[in-house]
């Protein structure tokens, strides 16, 4: 199990308010899936990060790429696998 951040970074301010309920529902039922290890939208209103649990990058931008803010081009996705130093 890898880690990958998804910095979903704010194209449309409008569809996002739109598309959030989905967007949370959609996480929701990916944490209950142990798919998520962190998610928060950033303090400045610039977009948030979504760090999913994955095998594989393909199967992270699958995850990624299924969320309702790309879908819906609300947001735009930039994905890079991401190491915990302990």
């Amino acid at each position: 199990m890898a880690y990958f951040a998804a910095i979903l970074h704010m194209v449309d301010i409008e569809k996002s308010k739109e598309i959030r309920p989905d967007h949370l529902a959609y996480l929701n039922k990916l944490e209950k899936e142990q798919k998520i290890f962190a998610k928060g939208p950033f303090a400045d209103g610039t977009g948030g990060l979504v760090v999913y649990n994955a095998d594989s990058y393909d199967e992270a931008m699958t995850l990624a790429e299924n969320d309702p803010y790309i879908v819906h081009h609300a947001r735009r996705l930039e994905l890079k696998e991401w190491s915990i130093i302990e």
